[in-house]
């Protein structure tokens, strides 16, 4: 490696070209950095004391590539800041152009000493090679020639900010010249025989700040490659991948894509959205005989689905609905699993119409769910471990049974507490309420409503100022009345007509001429043979259409459970009982089990018990202690970090790197009825640990 400080101009004079890697990101930087930029070569225009402005480090490998008789430089780091300091020096030389003033600095010298190579042809002729999402647009700018449709956003954009803040600065465009000649960098030479360019450009993107995961990601994959390889995989896979996602607009999405994928990859295991590239090299290092290509292609393969979910791509017109469904309820956290649902689908393990009935589930799983109130902070590692409850041989059933085996705060709301909810909830400060209303709209409907051009009507009005008509119908309380169901399902509609209706009587909201009467829409039509609105109808109605929600959002039916009831911690040979472990459990041991157990069975109604062949888990989203009976003690396994165990009589052993069943790293032995308070203070805190990670 070569270090020094240098000239900007004098790094870009001279024939050479630097070439950014395809896989480096496409231009990126936002208005906002641009600005930065202009008012720092602001300052130096206006104040010639400066001795200069440092902007940043340009990383290449040099001797990376020798055409043509001159050098071509392999850019690591540093594609930005070559990009917008050329788009700066095209905007200057346009202005200069168009001033039309004589000065020592014209456009044409501008492009022959820092753009272009004036001698050379093609593709040679340029200085900064982009990739080839930018290439085209930025030479359009570049040789000032028409833009290619489409075009690239943030170089078009930076391009017109430059021009647009040159002319409105009143500097001499010469004078922000001679400025930007005072622009110092690092240059970063790379020999690629000696040096690793993946190591350093992690050290210069250690704070994050720049690169999203995926783009680190795409570089760790392609960079030590070979220059073909790199080329094909590529071309093949990630190019189509960035094109489905939008590039840099969409690239959150990108690095979700990565953290789903990882999830389904590691048993569940949900990693940080901050830290998916460290889990992304690990997962890479674990899979040691696996072919870097497969894993691309891996990826590709469950990036299709990820679009047609999130972006809504996916050209079968029934599921494409259903899956606009699931986007209107907002359910990220749910695509773990519907992506392995997605790819057993199109690998034709399950039918298209068994495909439809498991979105129906999740839709009315989580929509149940969200009108009974109960908290979604459980809802990512439901979702992220639910296939593994899955019966490949018995899809639809099992997962039916998966369902209505969840339990406490991950339970499927039965009819009876989701019709009570859905009648008393507040549903027009529901964030989801458009979604509701257009279900019960368009509901078992050939011609589907457009409810967009609709707003919510309160038939009983808002106004807490009734009109003597409105207070002589609802009667004496009729305040109560209003503030007890004013935004329930009972007294919401739709109309295209709401400042019409307003807060009329309730037979005027009915005769108008756009009223209830006269309405086309299912929601209204129960309305127009009513004589008064109070009450005792508001109640009725909400029940009505509570009984037509029960439908809509169906819960699963299963013959029968009973098979389905013994949980299994591993496949093995067969179902376990306690049976199984009666041989350890005789005497004082027997005594001591069914004291330990009773205790942690009651400290939450969402714990369960579940016989594997060497232990029996105590769980309620996962293990949190698994017990192994043996002769003379009870084995505790506690699923919790070690060094974050208060364990005050260090009983405890750290068991990390031993062999050993059960979930978790932490053991610790009960032998005595006397030692059952201290045990039940560490496995507290194991249940609790797991808790707080749940809601994280």
């Amino acid at each position: 490696m070569k270090a020094n400080e240098a000239n900007l101009f004098g790094l870009l004079d001279g024939r050479k070209q630097f070439i950014i890697p395809i896989y480096q990101r496409t231009y990126s930087w936002t208005l906002k950095q641009c600005q930065q930029l202009f008012s720092d070569i602001l300052l130096l225009a206006n104040d010639e004391s400066l001795p200069g402005h440092f902007i940043g480090s340009i990383v290449y490998i040099d001797q990376g590539i020798i055409r043509r008789t001159f050098p071509q430089l392999l850019v690591i780091d540093g594609q930005q800041r070559l990009a917008t300091v050329s788009l700066l020096l095209a905007a200057l030389g346009k202005i200069i152009e168009e001033t039309g003033a004589e000065s020592n600095i014209s456009k044409e010298q501008i492009k022959s000493f820092y753009l272009l190579n004036s001698l050379d042809n093609g593709d040679y002729r340029y200085k900064l090679m982009l990739t080839r999402s930018d290439k085209e647009t930025y030479i359009s700018i570049i040789e000032d020639k028409e833009l290619p449709n489409p075009a690239s956003k943030k170089l078009v954009e930076n391009f017109g900010y430059f021009l647009e803040a040159i002319r409105k600065s009143g500097v001499d465009p010469v004078k922000l010249f001679e400025a930007m000649d005072r622009l110092v960098i690092v240059n970063v030479s790379l020999d690629r025989n000696y040096d690793n360019p993946q190591l350093i450009f992690e050290s210069l993107n250690s704070t994050g700040l720049d690169l999203s995961q995926a783009d680190l990601i795409r570089n760790y994959i392609l960079m030590g490659l070979e220059p073909r390889t790199q080329e094909e995989l590529y071309k093949d896979y990630w190019f189509p991948m960035e094109q489905s996602f939008g590039h840099s607009e969409r690239s959150p999405q990108f690095d979700r894509l990565i953290r789903d994928y990882l999830t389904i990859k590691n048993s569940g295991n949900i990693p940080r959205i901050d830290e998916v590239y460290v889990e992304f090299k690990n997962h890479v290092r674990l899979l040691k005989s696996e072919n870097i290509k497969n894993i691309v292609a891996d990826i590709y393969r469950y990036s299709k689905y990820f679009v047609n979910l999130a972006f809504l791509k996916e050209d079968d017109e029934d599921i494409r609905k259903i899956l606009s469904d699931i986007k209107d309820l907002k359910v990220d956290v749910a695509y773990p699993f519907l992506l392995q649902v997605y790819d057993d689908y199109k690998q034709l393990r399950i039918t298209k119409e068994e495909f439809l009935e498991a979105l129906k589930l999740v839709e009315s799983y989580v929509f149940r769910r969200a009108i009974c109130g109960i908290p979604t902070n459980s809802l990512n590692k439901t979702f992220a471990n639910l296939s593994k409850s899955l019966d490949k041989n018995n899809y639809l059933e099992s997962l039916k049974a998966a369902f209505l085996l969840m339990d406490s705060y991950r339970r499927f709301p039965i009819n009876e507490e989701f019709k009570q909810s859905f009648k008393i909830r507040d549903i027009y400060n529901l964030r989801i309420r458009n979604y509701l209303l257009d279900k019960l709209e368009n509901f078992d409907q050939k011609e589907l409503i457009n409810i967009d051009k609709c707003t919510i009507e309160h038939i009983l009005p808002q106004n807490q100022e009734l009109s003597p008509e409105w207070q002589k119908m609802l009667g004496a309380d009729w305040k109560e009345v209003q503030a007890k169901y004013l935004h329930t399902i009972g007294n919401l509609t739709l109309t295209a007509y709401n400042p019409d209706l307003g807060d009329k009587s309730f037979p005027e909201k009915k005769a108008d001429e756009h009223g209830f009467s006269n309405s086309p829409l299912r929601l209204s039509r129960g309305l127009r043979n009513l004589e008064k609105w109070d009450e005792e109808e508001i109640k009725r109605r909400a029940e009505y259409l509570a009984d037509q929600a029960i439908k809509i959002w169906s819960i699963p039916e299963v013959k029968s459970l009973d098979s389905y009831r013994i949980l299994k911690g591993k496949k093995d040979s067969g179902n376990h009982t306690l049976d199984d472990f009666a041989e350890n459990l005789k005497g004082d041991m027997g005594e001591l089990f069914k004291e330990l157990r009773m205790r942690i069975l009651n400290l939450d109604s969402s714990v369960r018990e579940e016989f594997t062949k060497t232990y029996i888990a105590y769980k309620n989203s996962t293990n949190f202690v698994d017990m192994i009976p043996q002769k003379n003690r009870l084995r505790l396994i506690l699923n919790m970090p070690f060094d974050e165990l208060n364990d005050p009589k260090l009983l405890c052993r750290d068991i990390t790197a031993i062999g050993h069943h059960g979930n978790g790293d932490v053991e610790v032995g009960i032998g005595s009825l006397s030692e059952i308070e201290y045990a039940m203070f560490l496995i507290r805190q194991s249940f609790e640990w797991q808790r707080e990670d749940l809601n994280e």
